[in-house]
């Protein structure tokens, strides 16, 4: 007979054991908890002169990238290739594949992408070009996430490449 009392032994233990732990219900935990608040507490001050996480200096500004900075790398096959190969994968589908501006998404933009071939954008210095694709324009989007320092210097050297092509002797 002492075995027939265990499962009601165990069953007693069981039923009291929460209450007596405090933890019922355990649905409430969750939402009853102390909140976290978003800028509790100002945020630390940096020290001047100190740079981000990543070491990356602030970006400049186009008219200032324009004046500064200058395509580090040389034309070279390799550089060329990668740079059509990162343009048909971020600038085509606006640009188009020859970069005149009638890519596939060209109609649904609010207005047209340029022609990158002529005009005021093959005038413009590396820098400036570099320094759109990192920073985005009015309507085109920021690539400074998605691509490389090298990868957009890479892509300035083919749309020269591109520019050069449409020009007539």
């Amino acid at each position: 007979m002492p075995h027939a009392r265990r499962p009601a032994a165990v069953l007693a233990v069981a039923l009291l054991a929460p209450a007596a732990a405090g933890a019922f219900p355990w649905s409430t935990d969750m939402y009853r908890g102390q909140s976290v608040q978003a800028f509790e507490l100002p945020p630390r001050v940096m020290p001047g002169g100190t740079l981000a996480v990543t070491g990356a200096p602030p970006a400049l500004p186009r008219e200032e990238a324009a004046r500064v900075l200058r395509n580090p790398l040389a034309p070279t096959p390799e550089h060329l290739a990668r740079g059509r190969e990162l343009f048909l994968i971020t600038c085509a589908t606006c640009h188009g594949p020859d970069a005149r501006g009638d890519g596939p998404t060209a109609h649904r933009t609010i207005l047209p992408p340029a022609d990158l071939t002529a005009g005021t954008p093959a005038q413009r210095t590396d820098g400036y070009l570099y320094a759109t694709i990192r920073g985005g324009s009015i309507v085109m989007p920021a690539y400074g996430d998605a691509t490389s320092d090298v990868e957009r210097w890479e892509i300035v050297l083919y749309l020269r490449a591109l520019q050069r092509q449409g020009r007539t002797p």
